[in-house]
């Protein structure tokens, strides 16, 4: 995932050119001998490498060192559509970002993101539904909220509608044209002059705002310069401005938004990697003109793209090859898909069934488990003596290399890896054994992993505890008892079932055909009750098939049946497996 940290300004124009070029050739996959600029949250401290050395930054917000506090902006959606999966990769990201920030290093973070409700694709849409364009954008921003929030995306801390901010955006727009950077047209639009900004425009790509180029069919005076009022057309929507009536352009919105809630400087601006030309980059002219500053945001995090398997395209809706979050959360979880995205770490992802069932499975080795571990605490699962020194100590190793993960980038891929490993260790002791020695039960020190690794998903987005997985709503408590009821009542039933009487050793008797006579009726009983209760063991069977269809997987074991939820259980395609 790229991570843009502006250098300080003032550097000699022989660095900055440097770092241009550096950053141009991490956004676009180029490889570099510098190290990719980073953002690392440690010890109160945003870490960021500038060519040949490293050197601390603290954010803007005097809060952050005493309070532990950073101030973010996100780039929130154009609210005419159904958000889908490429979408759903960059908040999902950004989250898992956000979860780590306050949950592992315990900082704060103040988020706001801003909603684009007023929009040419707005406009063009609500024509073609015949409704207006605040409707839609209405209908359009409360799904995406509730996409999100079935991608169990953290709210921020306050959205903010571009429409309920048009007197702010006159006023910033005002300020840029007082300062020389901005002009108003005879035709009621007004542009940021890019040329006028010198080589102060370009931070974030290889820009040349005195490069010519041609204007054609427009009231610009050079082609780089950017719209930040649009005079309105017939019968769109539109507000009165000292330019005449009109709406704002993109970049402008964003800018005006987070200045007024942070003042003239951020900490953190994310969005996709698609943004940073031009909007991002637009958006550092405007404020640094507006606020007068050197520099106005600190820190850039971009999110890749998300590309479909064989295909160099990315997933969006102008190629029409994408998939609605709602539709791929029919066919998977969201911590199948929250897995998906913290097994990768870099600018590109490339999405398909295949890396989707891998991240189904790494879920399943984790419940698996969990959920071993818990029947051996519970003396469900005989196992050996177990050597509570090493786990101990793979506990505690995997700490230090989860936090040093996060710490580096936040390189997830490698957090999840080193809790993968503390699995396997776990799993090496789990053998079970067919007879109990009596030994006594290290579950101390399995409780303590179970902790900790549920405790690590649960802080990143996912639901891991006994009994969490899939049951979610209000009911899950009791829909769980109820289960286990179900399952308790089944095993009663099985072990009746299976309860028959033992073939005696022969009894010494007078004459050979008595004693065999006993035998034989003997051996009738049984067969006679395996029969009456064979009907039983079916119906546990079939009980247990027809559950597994529904997700819910019985295992019997010697003295009881344990159960789980697997997600996504397929209806129809469970294979029934005599006990």
């Amino acid at each position: 995932m790229p991570q843009h940290c502006l250098p300080p300004r003032g550097q000699d124009d022989a660095l900055a050119e440097r770092k241009k070029k550096q950053i141009h050739k991490e956004m676009t996959g180029a490889s570099s001998e510098n190290t990719c600029p980073l953002l690392v949250p440690m010890l109160g401290r945003m870490w960021a490498s500038t060519v040949g050395r490293l050197t601390p930054r603290v954010p803007h917000s005097q809060q952050f060192i005493s309070f532990l506090k950073i101030h973010r902006y996100s780039c929130g959606p154009t609210v005419y559509d159904r958000a889908h999966l490429g979408h759903a990769c960059s908040y999902v990201r950004f989250d898992i970002i956000r979860r780590i920030m306050t949950r592992f290093f315990g900082i704060e973070v103040i988020m706001v993101m801003g909603i684009t409700d007023i929009d040419d694709k707005i406009i063009k849409r609500a024509n073609e539904m015949n409704i207006s364009p605040v409707a839609l954008a209405r209908i359009y921003e409360e799904d995406f909220k509730q996409d999100m929030a079935a991608l169990k995306v953290l709210p921020p801390t306050v959205y903010m509608r571009v429409t309920d901010n048009i007197p702010q955006i006159i006023s910033f727009i005002k300020t840029i044209i007082a300062s020389g950077q901005a002009y108003a047209t005879s035709q009621g639009n007004v542009y940021f002059d890019v040329k006028s900004w010198g080589k102060r425009y370009g931070v974030l790509t290889t820009i040349y705002p005195d490069t010519q180029d041609e204007v054609v069919g427009t009231d610009k005076r050079h082609g780089k310069d950017f719209a930040l009022w649009k005079a309105a057309k017939p019968q769109e929507l539109s507000w009165t401005s000292p330019w005449g009536k009109g709406r704002p352009g993109w970049h402008i919105e964003c800018s005006t938004i987070s200045s007024a809630v942070f003042g003239k400087q951020l900490d953190i601006h994310t969005g996709g990697i698609d943004l940073a030309f031009p909007h991002h980059e637009n958006e550092i002219a405007q404020c640094e003109v507006y606020h007068q500053c050197e520099q106005w945001g600190n820190y850039f995090l971009h999110s890749g793209h998300l590309h479909v398997k064989g295909s160099q395209e990315k997933m969006s809706k102008s190629l029409k090859n994408f998939i609605t979050i709602k539709d791929f959360l029919k066919k998977f979880s969201s911590d199948q898909f929250r897995m998906f995205c913290l097994r990768s770490r870099y600018s590109s992802v490339e999405f398909s069934d295949d890396t989707m069932d891998d991240a189904k499975h790494l879920l399943q080795a984790i419940s698996s488990f969990i959920r071993d571990a818990n029947a051996y605490i519970k003396g469900q699962l005989v196992c050996d003596p177990v050597r509570e020194d090493i786990l101990w100590e793979r506990l505690a190793n995997t700490k230090v290399t989860v936090k040093a993960a996060f710490a580096d980038d936040f390189d997830t891929s490698r957090a999840v890896a080193a809790i993968m490993d503390l699995i396997h260790h776990g799993n090496r002791q789990l053998k079970a054994v067919t007879k109990d020695a009596g030994s006594p039960r290290s579950s101390v020190v399995y409780g303590s992993i179970i902790s900790y690794i549920e405790g690590f998903f649960n802080a990143l987005g996912m639901s891991f505890g006994e009994r969490q997985v899939a049951l979610g709503g209000d009911n899950s408590a009791v829909l769980s008892n109820v289960i286990d009821e179900l399952v308790r009542f089944r095993a009663k039933v099985r072990h009746y079932a299976l309860a028959l009487p033992e073939e005696a050793d022969a009894v010494p008797m007078e004459g050979v055909v008595a004693a065999e006579g006993a035998k034989q009726e003997q051996k009738e009983k049984r067969q006679q009750l395996i029969q009456e209760r064979k009907p039983l063991l079916e119906a546990c069977d079939s009980l247990r098939g027809d559950l597994a269809a529904f997700g819910i997987h019985i295992k019997d074991r010697a003295a009881v049946s344990t159960w789980e939820i697997e997600e996504g259980g397929q209806v129809g395609q469970q294979t029934k497996k005599k006990s």
